[in-house]
């Protein structure tokens, strides 16, 4: 319940600061997109074929930093944010038909690294 309200208090802070009716991330803040832990399967593989057809996603490569731990969920995670990092920032480029969540807390793990653009 507590995550459900940080993540709705930081939606409404976005909402109040932003210049066009909540398309752009506040650009002092530094901010991840990453995929909701409630998005299902297919989902999940839809953003990744997405967002690596248009970002290099050789992060994800066997043998590199962040291919584990090899689940859907942290795959997506980081082709979503790659390809959010890449196109501006902005709340449309982390939607991922609402599987996408903007966050302010770095998700990086290990040696594997969340690109912040």
């Amino acid at each position: 319940m507590a995550k459900a309200w940080m993540c709705i208090s930081f939606l409404i802070f976005l909402y109040l600061s932003s210049e066009r009716n909540f398309t752009k991330v506040n650009a002092e803040m530094k901010t991840w997109c990453v995929a909701k832990p409630s998005s299902d399967q297919a989902t999940l593989l839809d953003n990744i074929n997405f967002a690596c057809s248009h970002v290099d996603c050789r992060v994800l490569s066997s043998g590199c930093p962040c291919y584990s731990p090899g689940n859907l969920i942290n795959h997506a995670s980081i082709a979503m944010n790659l390809y959010y990092q890449a196109n501006g920032r902005n709340y449309w480029n982390c939607n991922f038909k609402n599987s996408g969540l903007i966050v302010i807390t770095n998700p990086s793990y290990g040696n594997c690294y969340y690109q912040y653009t």
